[in-house]
């Protein structure tokens, strides 16, 4: 269960931590490398919480493309189309430059440049803009703030969440991450799987073993696995969840 050890060998790269949560969103090809999940017609079968969401195009692209049942929820999802547009183009220009001064932080595998990132960002944001504006009335998007869920316990067969509890520790105390991924595991029936176990500098989270030890006390199994994607260098693993008496 322990994560890999950080690579000593990136504490002389310039360092930075994201200032503020950015509204900034990957696609559902990221999301299937990300989160491990092999077999996209599979989950048809399942009811999926994204959370939280931010500019992602998971979600209008496993409905629209797939036909899965899938639902995004964010804290801005009250917001405007028009709002979300332009905070989501302000967030990509703001991340890129975080991420154009740390370049040696990266692997430039998946994407092979900076311009490259910025289009996978970009298109994430335009499908889910439009995605956002056309079906919002249909409760496909939904307003909500971690780490209290307006959703039953065992709502989503699956529970996935990116680039936000560890991506900004920094951020946040370990009560409240402790707190949101206990609510996670509540609305969800089989598993919670939860991607990158890194900080937005790269480092890895220092609290893991005690958050873990939590999690054991709440009902859930919880397993490190390795994943077929790093950007970041070292975030080639997930946390896996599942209740323990299921």
């Amino acid at each position: 269960m322990n994560s890999r050890p950080h690579d000593s060998s990136l504490a002389h790269v310039k360092r930075f931590q994201l200032n503020r949560v950015a509204f900034y969103g990957r696609t559902l090809f990221e999301y299937l490398k990300m989160f491990h999940l092999n077999d996209i017609k599979g989950l048809k079968a399942y009811k999926i919480l994204d959370c939280p969401t931010g500019a992602s195009s998971f979600v209008a692209e496993a409905c629209n493309r797939y036909g899965i049942n899938a639902i995004g929820c964010d804290p801005l999802f009250d917001k405007d189309t028009k709002v979300l547009q332009k905070l989501g183009e302000e967030d990509i220009d703001y991340v890129i430059e975080k991420v154009s001064n740390a370049t040696k932080l990266y692997n430039w595998d998946f994407y092979t440049s900076l311009e490259d990132l910025r289009n996978y960002r970009s298109l994430a944001l335009e499908k889910f803009i439009l995605d956002y504006d056309e079906t919002r009335q249909r409760k496909r998007y939904i307003q909500a703030v971690l780490p209290k869920l307006p959703f039953g316990d065992g709502s989503f067969d699956l529970v996935l969440s990116g680039h936000f509890l560890f991506t900004y520790s920094h951020k946040f105390n370990f009560s409240f991450i402790s707190s949101s991924i206990i609510e996670l595991l509540r609305v969800s029936s089989k598993e919670v799987r939860i991607y990158p176990l890194q900080k937005s500098g790269s480092e890895p989270y220092e609290r893991m073993a005690d958050l873990l030890s939590i999690l054991d006390q709440h009902g859930a199994s919880c397993k490190i696995v390795p994943v077929k994607f790093e950007f970041q260098k070292g975030s080639n693993e997930m946390l896996l969840l599942r209740h323990k008496d299921r």
